[in-house]
């Protein structure tokens, strides 16, 4: 838990939740902190990590790392590299998914429905072609979460000093038009094959908050999950549907929260995380809950998924 990213404190939150659970669960944890500076310790002691030499001599890794350097793809290169099992998306998956514009031009080869957007790069800004987005829109950093970074544009005016704001945490920018339905998520739990989706939610904003951005994620009475969703059966098995879809497609492994917008039948892809929040205000457990799968029995099955899929790629030469 912890890591480089400007998530740090939302991954210290997830991780010490991911802790309880599994102790609850049954199984013997031992929690590594991993420093802003990039250090991985335990008890304050930094942990010597070696080629193929596992980690700790524990059987899997849980890690409940959040944005760049943790669910970038960086890590699970490493964890490959130390030959340890370890939960969630592999290094192709989860690089693809951090990457808010690569994941969406993968969704869009595949034919499946989103909002317009375009990429907006630091040092070639005036190339960019936002004719398609129009306004009001969203600026993004394109490799970060948990509503860091992100501005609502209403007029060109606002355009400029909202990239800037994107630019100070990723040189890569995207830019997505706003869309007027219902905010949906689904959790996704399985392999990448035969996976599972939950009951699918809608996010209602409390106390008066514009948009679901970081206050409104984290602070206890920031928002309030309906499950289900209020959106029609139709529209309900579409989420469904399309999110196992993508859990497919990007190749990831484990869970995955999709998020979508929901206007009447139509039913637009948002984005994919590879290892979403699992902090006490999360979405991803409680619509686990709410479809009847507790917390710690899917933090189990998450530990299995991840021994299962290392046992499968060891069966392969490469």
């Amino acid at each position: 838990m912890g890591g480089r990213s400007s998530e740090h404190d939302v991954s210290l939150d997830s991780g010490s939740a991911v802790a309880a659970g599994l102790r609850e669960a049954g199984h013997d944890v031992v929690e590594i902190l991993v420093q802003r500076d990039g250090r991985w310790t335990v008890d304050s002691e930094e942990v010597t990590l070696r080629a193929s030499g596992g980690l700790l001599d524990c059987d899997a890794v849980f890690p409940v790392l959040h944005g760049p350097y943790g669910e970038d793809g960086t890590v699970q290169g490493l964890l490959e590299l130390l030959d340890v099992p370890y939960v969630g998306a592999g290094v192709l998956a989860s690089a693809a998914c951090m990457d808010k514009v690569v994941f969406k031009d993968l969704m869009a080869v595949a034919g499946i429905p989103q909002v317009a957007y375009a990429l907006v790069e630091e040092d070639r800004r005036d190339g960019a072609d936002l004719s398609r987005v129009g306004f009001p829109c969203w600026v993004k950093p394109a490799r970060l979460g948990s509503s860091v970074g992100i501005v609502r544009v209403g007029e060109g005016a606002e355009l400029e000093p909202a990239l800037e704001t994107a630019f100070a945490h990723d040189p890569r920018v995207i830019v997505e038009a706003n869309s007027p339905g219902l905010e949906v998520e689904c959790s996704v739990l399985g392999h990448t094959d035969g996976a599972q989706a939950s009951q699918p939610g809608e996010i209602v904003l409390l106390k008066g908050a514009g948009w679901y951005d970081y206050e409104a994620k984290y602070a206890e009475g920031g928002m309030e999950l309906q499950v289900p969703a209020r959106i029609s059966a139709t529209a309900t098995e579409r989420v469904r549907e399309i999110a196992v879809d993508a859990f497919r497609i990007a190749g990831c492994s484990g869970l995955a929260r999709v998020d979508f917008f929901v206007d009447g039948e139509n039913v637009l892809l948002n984005e994919l995380n590879t290892m979403p929040g699992q902090t006490a205000t999360s979405v991803y457990a409680k619509l686990w809950a709410a479809s009847g799968l507790p917390y710690p029995d899917v933090l189990d099955r998450l530990v299995q998924i991840g021994v299962e899929r290392a046992q499968r790629e060891r069966a392969h030469s490469f």
